[in-house]
Parts: C-alpha cells; structure tokens; sequence
C-alpha cells in the first residue's frame, strides 16, 4: 500500500442512514472521520455526540483541507446538488443511492468529476459483501453453465408502516425503483454484466397514502411516483431477467434473486444485506444445496465498504468498485422502467459498464486493501 494509510472523511446528511455508515466506518481503519454536516445544525450535533465525532457545517465541511472524500447522505433530490459542491471544491465524493433522481442530472455529476480529476461513487456496495461476491465466484465458475435468466422480486406494503417521516419515498426522487432498484440492479449488474434493454408496465394504485408510523401517524402522504413496477431486463450477455418491485404487496414467498443457468440454477440472498445463503440445484434435484461462504464481509452490515474500497483504490491507484459509471447505468435502467411503461415500447440502454473487479482481488489476510 501506499505510504499514506488513511483518508479524511467527511459526512453531509445526518439522517438515518448515517448511522448505518457511522457504525460500519470503524471497521475500516483507512476511513478518518473528520467531521458531520446536516442542513439541520442539531441534528448533526446530535449524530456527532452519539458516534464521537465532530459535527460542522455543510460549508466548514466542503473548505476543510483534511477531507478528502464527501459521502453524500442527503436526500435523493439533493444528491447531484450536493455532490457538485463537493466536486468544486476538490472533493472525491462517494453518494447514497441513487446517484441522482434521473440520468441527465447525474450525468452532469459523472462528467463533473472526470473534468476536476476527482472520483464520483455510489451506494450500493452491499454487492460487495461476502454472499454477493460468493455468487458472483459460482457465476464466474461455469457452475451454472450459460445464463439464460433470472427473477428478481422486492415487495412491501410500504415504508410508512415503519420509517419515522416517510413522505420522501412517495416523491419525485422516491417509488420502489429508485429506492430498492439500485440493490437488485447493480446486483445483477455484478453478476451477469450490463444491461441492453428494458421493457416494463407500472401502477400507482393510491394517489394518496396514510402514515401508519409514529410521530406523524394518520397524515396524508401525496403519491407522485409508480408504486408498483415489474418488467424484463435483457442483459447483454442475451439474459433476460424479471423483476418486480413494489411498495403495494401485502406479503409474498418469492425469493429476492435467483439466476438460471443451462447446468443449474442459484438462489442469491437479499441484495439489500452483505450476507445471506446461496444455494445452487441441478436440474431434477430434490433439494437446493448450500454453496459455502468463505469470502469476507459477509457477517454483518458493512454499509461503507464501497467508501473503504474507494479510499483503498485511491491510495494505491486502481479503480474503485462502487464507481460513477456503475452507478450512472444502474440510473439509466432504472429510469427506462418509467419511459417503457409510459411509451409501451423497449428502452434500448446506451451507457456501457464493465462488471466490477472480484474482491478477491483485493482482499489481504481476508481484508479490503
């Protein structure tokens, strides 16, 4: 590794994800937490007191010499905002997903970063973790033979029976795709390489929907997104994949991947998680055989794996997984579900991407370097 071993980071956005990032950020000792920004002074401080560090404004944050990377956790229709100040003023910027609420904008973002020399990453990199990247071996292994397809199913009856302000997720920037698409997608994308086209049909069964967690239990929420989404991806390897995700399904048995092949089928753990159990069957099989786990970070929720990875990649100069163009193709696909739905006709997908490198390939004495 380089000479350097750490990088500072800086955090903007102080919700409720940040302390998912926080948690999992002492993990990796190559990750110096400078400091906590939210447009909301106290609830940074708050943050900040909780996790042992310091709390600054949004502005002291982007002038601190020390901060090296900016993860971006603020709303999605600020991400692109946020990540451009960011990128001004010389910061390499890692975003929660989505990297933007629609592909022209994030766009600007991607090309941003490429003209100041800096790196632009995206959540999720939950397809990072050791079950995701165990797949990914038994897919890289033949074990399967050729993919022929694949399912992909998310479905809830909705945030609000949960999250404490959940109106965001029923706004434009929010729905099923934007908010649990980047998982499925760049954890097919990881597994069978990039997308060629979609085509796609979409509900918005309620206009307006009830709260149903507290503190603001019985308030109307508007409804200005498709909430109920299914459609065929068609990668270009020739899989076709299809996907279904929704905020209006009362409860289902489906599992949330499973890959077919012309030997053998897989079934992939939640692409929301790091860990989780792959199985493989052959044809006629009676039972669904066990694959073991024995690739890292499979065990708990390492949410800033794709922040250690990208600080790992910079100090030794090699490219980062959780990459803006990664996530820009992840954007386009998921943006051509609502074209295709609206038109009736198949998106054809124009941003090109490599699967990412293994990371095994990466890996010392079973850790990120």
């Amino acid at each position: 590794m380089a000479a350097r071993q750490r990088l500072g980071v800086g955090i903007i956005g102080a919700g409720n994800i940040s302390s998912q990032y926080l948690k999992a950020m002492r993990t990796f000792p190559v990750l110096d937490i400078r400091g906590i920004a939210d447009m909301r002074p106290d609830v940074a401080e708050r943050k900040a007191a909780e996790f042992g560090v310091k709390a600054a404004s949004v502005e002291a944050l982007l002038a601190d010499s020390s901060v090296e990377i900016l993860v971006n956790l603020t709303i999605p229709r600020a991400h692109v905002a946020v990540g451009l100040r960011a990128i001004a003023a010389g910061k390499h910027v890692y975003s929660e997903k989505p990297i933007g609420v629609n592909f022209a904008e994030a766009r600007t973002l991607v090309a941003a970063a490429r003209k100041k020399g800096v790196r632009i990453g995206s959540a999720p990199d939950t397809f990072l973790g050791g079950s995701h990247q165990q797949a990914r071996a038994v897919v890289d292994s033949g074990k399967l033979g050729t993919i022929i397809g694949g399912t992909a199913s998310f479905g809830v009856p909705g945030h609000e029976y949960w999250h404490p302000d959940p109106a965001f997720y029923y706004d434009v920037g929010g729905g099923p795709v934007l908010d649990m698409g980047p998982y499925y997608i760049t954890g097919l994308v990881n597994l069978l390489g990039p997308v060629k086209a979609v085509q796609a049909m979409s509900l918005t069964p309620a206009k307006q929907r009830p709260i149903r967690s507290e503190p603001k239990k019985g308030q109307m929420m508007p409804v200005k997104v498709f909430t109920h989404v299914t459609g065929t991806l068609q990668f270009a390897s020739g899989a076709l994949v299809q996907v279904s995700l929704s905020f209006d399904v009362p409860k289902h048995t489906h599992r949330p991947l499973e890959i077919y092949g012309t030997e053998a089928s897989m079934q992939v753990p939640d692409p929301n998680m790091f860990g989780g159990e792959v199985k493989i069957a052959r044809p006629r099989a009676e039972d669904w055989d066990d694959v073991p786990v024995r690739i890292p970070y499979a065990d708990a929720n390492y949410r800033s794996l794709g922040v250690a990875d990208m600080a790992y990649a910079i100090l030794n100069d090699r490219p980062h997984r959780c990459s803006g163009d990664l996530a820009l193709h992840v954007l386009e696909v998921m943006e051509a579900f609502e074209t295709a739905s609206k038109s009736g006709q198949i998106v054809r997908i124009k941003t090109k991407v490599e699967r990412p490198a293994p990371m095994t390939d990466s890996l010392k004495r079973g850790k990120i370097a």
